[in-house]
């Protein structure tokens, strides 16, 4: 069996069936959930590792095999836009494991609502790596079907896909489906007034959602201490349903957790908040210098938590992993990267004034000027073999 079929579809609940009330949450709690340290060691926990104890070394080498190429996705992305051929790219570097992790606890009848940090959740839905980029580089909105994959377009506005996750899962219960819903934010989204009406409403209706942060320590430059006095899961408290707080670079406790909150979803008690205590490796987004804002031996501390590394060190040591698979993946991975180099380099160029469209309905005189400045700017360049 492969880490894909724990997404099978399992049959719907027949339209009518009342969800059961919400059980009382348990009390707060510092504990993070570890699985697996960051030396590679498997460890116990009583409440989750039911959900990964039968997990075959032929889907833990899934689950690396989905972190490996969604970090070489991702470089490639980074480089792209260095060249110049993507406008912006925010990278996942470090959270490859909360997102693979979550990702592959979803069944396909599930419903995702993620930020535009997502790539690695994509992945596991089935949606191309290349479709994530046109949108980076201006030349579409999105570049997906979100009902083709149960995955909606990415959401550049800082927490507001948390209410339309909401939303859809109130319909869900109101349909009587057999399905759960899951929007990802991150930790400075954790702060916005959408995430906090989310959680009012989640917990009023009882809706099947999970709500799953991954808390990557810094919301642009602004650390997780200046945001909130007490640690994030526990916010689940005031508005009446559990909050859990996962290591957010250990794959197996990521499954285990969010495989948790999704059945407890399917059964009808309710929302869940999961913090993925994690760690962004990189920039915010390539227009950000994080060298401005932090220190180079915070990202070191967490370098040795890397979430590939652990569970390479697992592979390696407790199954019958042997080189091979590691040389052909390596081999995959870069042939992925050449296929997204050569697809971005074949997109079209965006239309550079196609940001003035759209704007009003019936047009308007300040953005006819602003067009009109833009045109005098544009021509202002000189083209290659002018003026020599």
């Amino acid at each position: 069996m492969t880490v894909e079929s724990t997404a099978a579809r399992k049959p719907r609940r027949s339209a009518g069936t009342k969800r059961t009330s919400a059980k009382k949450p348990p009390s707060p709690s510092t504990e993070l959930v570890q699985l697996l340290t960051p030396e590679g060691k498997r460890v116990k926990h009583a409440e989750y590792d039911p959900y990964v104890a039968d997990i075959t070394p032929e889907e833990l080498r899934g689950l690396y095999r989905d972190m490996v190429l969604t970090r070489r996705f991702d470089a490639e992305a980074t480089s792209l836009q260095r060249q110049g051929e993507l406008g912006l790219w925010a990278s996942l570097l470090g959270q490859e494991a909360a997102q693979i992790g979550s990702g592959r606890a979803l069944r396909d009848d599930d419903y995702v609502f993620p930020t535009y940090r997502e790539h690695g959740v994509a992945w596991c839905r089935g949606v191309d790596p290349t479709n994530l980029l046109g949108m980076f580089r201006g030349v579409n909105n999105g570049g997906w079907d979100p009902n083709s994959n149960n995955f909606h377009l990415y959401t550049i506005v800082i927490g507001s896909q948390t209410l339309h996750a909401t939303g859809y899962a109130m319909g869900v219960a109101k349909d009587g489906a057999d399905s759960a819903v899951i929007a990802y934010f991150g930790d400075g989204a954790s702060s916005q007034g959408d995430v906090a009406e989310s959680f009012t409403f989640s917990a009023v209706y009882n809706a099947p959602v999970v709500f799953f942060c991954q808390n990557n320590q810094w919301a642009i430059s602004e650390p997780t201490e200046k945001q909130t006095r007490v640690p994030l899961y526990q916010r689940a408290q005031g508005y009446g349903f559990p909050g859990v707080r996962v290591d957010g670079n250990d794959v197996l406790a990521c499954l285990a957790v969010t495989k948790w909150a999704l059945e407890r979803a399917r059964r009808g008690e309710g929302p869940t908040l999961v913090e993925a205590f994690t760690y962004r490796m990189g920039a915010h987004t390539t227009s950000d210098d994080p060298s401005r804002y932090r220190h180079d031996d915070e990202r070191l501390s967490w370098e040795a938590k890397d979430p590939i590394q652990r569970l390479r060190s697992y592979l390696a040591s407790e199954t019958d992993t042997n080189e091979g698979f590691f040389g052909e993946l390596e081999a995959e991975s870069e042939a992925l990267g050449r296929r997204v180099r050569e697809v971005v380099r074949a997109m079209p160029d965006p239309d550079h004034f196609a940001i003035f469209e759209n704007v009003y309905a019936d047009g308007h005189a300040l953005v006819d000027e602003e067009r009109a400045q833009f045109a005098a700017y544009q021509a202002s360049f000189v083209t290659e073999g002018e003026g020599e």
